[in-house]
């Protein structure tokens, strides 16, 4: 008994990660089954025949009868039993009993028991059922995973036959209720990294209070992935509380007909994958620049990645490396003019400037003045733009905090705000135009004391030159300062408030208002009252959260493109904050008919109409000469005249072609890229031959 069942106690639990969890048991059973009736049979009597069986001659084609058992009769153990205790009492016991009797002996002797013990013949009864039960357990089992197995959606082949089909495993159904074990380790961590925070937040360090991630509005220095941070998941519980919030209020209205001007961030997805590419955030790394410090290697011609490098034996010249990055910031700036005019022709009148677009020019010892050596590309570009009515703003990195209690860190920002101030400055724009040139600012960390924050903004706000203080505006974050928050520091000290509504959905003060953007309407007045004082053209920002986003961690991420519009004013300024840039724009132009929608039609797959294209190499064709002019039978080559591709002028190339093809449906940006060519693997020669 205790040979047959001792594995079984220590049967382990099936891993439902392992493929073949689901039939542990199964394959546990049949291990079981077969040790057992190894160890117990090498112990048992060979079988014997049948007592009471007639032994008569059976005639082909008929079947032998079996004895009829009388009623009552026990089992065949039973009468075996029987029989053996009948003819020990006789004293005549036949041969077979005396063999079944010396082996159950040494079984008996094996197990520690006497061989004539009753304990013995009952424990081999009770084993024989336990096994015919195991026996009829296990085929149940089968039988009820070929029935799970058919009814699954486990594909299987021609060559699966159905008894290996029955240890395939089960797919498991998704469980809507149920969160990932890794999600809530990711939980975990994001509950030391606050501990951390609030620790760091006691001991005034600059990095506590700010949840240690950068702002999602397509910085810092609004690079050009526009917003592309990671949608990471938090614990189980915050994903239930914040799946459980109250649904948002929105408000119903639209501002149509709208008169005011739409704009995007920094990048623009046509221009950037065209060729030659337009941009304006051309940037390199502080090791290049001490590197271009040194010579070429030959000087007298361009540089190369690998044939003309930078020979650092040759000295070095700090010159020469600020000469470097500062080309790159000329080439940012030249782009400018191209993107506004492309953004003028399709009715686009607003746009960020990336704050990228001298690099390393507010570093602390890097940085360089933009004057004299850029002021005249600058005075171009605002030229361009006061010319056709294009507003231009910029936007300074989430590391430009005012309120930080780190001396170096309110350093580097006055900094980066005189460099920004510059910029704007430089482009000479009309007096108009140069009021709505603003600087958007972030508030930035809570360093454990809101209170103590914005004393300490107001003090070095008051240090500021009268030129930032006419272009600096506050605008609502997502992680920290809600509307509430600054509205009345912004009314103190004359400074606008840029009222983003994403950021409002994620950051608001719940005792006061709801989520949505119907209840935040009620301070329109007060908002539109800090741009009206200065004589600024107000603006807004709008972007939407992803449509699995839960949590106010991934509801930070932007939709590549929003849906609707607003409820603003419609004469007004509003940015839309998408990844997808000007494409996001002319969305909505196409979906509310705004002013330009019909000046643009969807490109054509990996093809380009505004582009020169390389001229294709002239087809040669042979071609055999008469026998008179040709005695040898030499071949002539005769080149294919081909007529001339007609030149794009530099101006058009970018521009839509003809046919003012510029918009690629939403996630079909690879159209914007030439197809690549598909390789066809050669057919061998058996290839062919089996064909044939």
């Amino acid at each position: 008994m205790s040979i047959l069942f001792q594995p079984l106690i220590r049967y382990p639990k099936a891993h439902c990660s392992n493929p073949l969890g689901l039939f542990a048991p199964t394959l546990y059973y049949i291990f079981t089954y077969s040790q057992a009736n190894r160890k117990f049979f090498s112990a048992m009597a060979p079988k014997r025949k049948k007592s009471g069986m007639a032994e008569k001659d059976v005639q082909p084609g008929e079947h032998a009868e079996a004895p009829e058992r009388p009623s009552g009769a026990p089992r065949r153990s039973g009468r075996i039993e029987k029989q053996n205790q009948n003819q020990n009492q006789a004293g005549n016991p036949d041969a077979d009993t005396v063999v079944a009797k010396n082996q159950n002996s040494v079984a008996a002797q094996a197990r520690g028991m006497s061989p004539e013990s009753p304990e013995l013949v009952g424990d081999v009864v009770e084993a024989m059922d336990s096994l015919r039960e195991m026996e009829d357990n296990f085929r149940n089992t089968i039988k009820r995973q070929k029935l799970a197995l058919h009814e699954s959606a486990v594909l299987r082949d021609a060559k699966t036959t159905e008894e290996d089909s029955a240890f395939f495993p089960k797919p498991q159904k998704s469980d809507p209720d149920s969160i990932p074990a890794e999600f809530e380790m990711r939980g975990l961590r994001r509950k030391k990294q606050k501990k951390r925070n609030e620790e760091l937040a006691e001991t005034g360090a600059d990095d506590a209070g700010r949840d240690s991630e950068p702002y999602d509005d397509g910085e810092p220095g609004d690079r050009e992935e526009g917003g592309s941070a990671a949608v990471e998941e938090t614990d189980v519980n915050a994903v239930k509380q914040e799946g459980s919030r109250p649904p948002p209020v929105n408000s119903d209205e639209l501002p149509l007909p709208w008169k005011g001007r739409l704009g995007y961030a920094c990048l623009n997805t046509y221009l950037r994958l065209s060729n030659p590419p337009v941009f304006s955030s051309r940037t390199c790394r502080i090791a290049s620049i001490l590197e271009h410090r040194h010579p070429l290697l030959d000087p007298s011609q361009p540089e190369h990645s690998t044939k003309n490098r930078p020979d650092r034996q040759q000295p070095a010249d700090v010159a020469r490396g600020q000469k470097y990055v500062q080309a790159l910031g000329l080439a940012n700036a030249r782009d400018i003019v191209k993107m506004i005019r492309w953004n003028d022709k399709y009715n686009i009148k607003f746009m960020r400037l990336s704050s990228e677009m001298f690099p390393f020019a507010s570093h602390e010892e890097y940085g360089y003045k933009l004057a004299p050596f850029a002021s005249e590309v600058l005075a171009e570009a605002g030229r361009v733009a006061a010319e056709l009515g294009h507003r231009l703003t910029t936007h300074p990195g989430q590391f430009t905090q005012l309120g930080s209690p780190r001396a170096e860190v309110v350093r580097n920002a006055v900094r980066d705000l005189e460099y920004h101030d510059e910029m704007l400055t430089l482009l000479r724009l009309p007096e108009q135009l140069n009021k709505d040139a603003v600087m958007i600012l972030h508030m930035g960390g809570v360093f454990g004391d809101k209170a103590a924050t914005l004393d300490r903004f107001r003090k070095n706000y008051a240090k500021l030159s009268p030129s930032i203080k006419a272009r600096l505006v506050l605008e609502n974050d997502d992680v920290a300062w809600t509307v509430h928050d600054l509205l009345p520091i912004c009314e103190e000290l004359n400074i606008p408030l840029v009222l983003d509504f994403h950021h409002h959905n994620i950051m608001f003060d719940k005792e006061q208002l709801r989520e949505g953007t119907k209840d935040i309407m009620e301070l329109y007045p007060r908002i539109r009252a800090t741009w009206d004082r200065k004589g600024i053209t107000q603006k807004m920002h709008y972007s939407e959260p992803c449509s699995d986003a839960i949590t106010g961690r991934q509801r930070r991420k932007h939709r590549p493109r929003v849906m609707t519009l607003p409820p603003c004013p419609n004469d007004m300024d509003l940015m839309i904050e998408a990844k997808d840039k000007e494409q996001a724009v002319f969305d909505l132009m196409r979906n509310f008919k705004l002013p330009g929608w019909d000046r643009f039609n969807d490109i054509i797959p990996y093809e380009r109409e505004d582009e020169n294209k390389a001229a294709p190499k002239p087809a040669k064709k042979k071609r055999r000469k008469n026998k008179k002019g040709d005695v040898n039978g030499e071949e002539d080559e005769a080149v294919e005249e081909l007529k001339p591709i007609p030149e794009i002028p530099e101006e058009e190339i970018g521009m839509g072609g003809p046919n003012n093809r510029v918009y690629w449906p939403l996630g079909m940006e690879e159209w914007l890229r030439p197809k690549k060519r598909e390789v066809k693997k050669k057919r061998n020669a058996s290839d062919e031959m089996d064909v044939d």
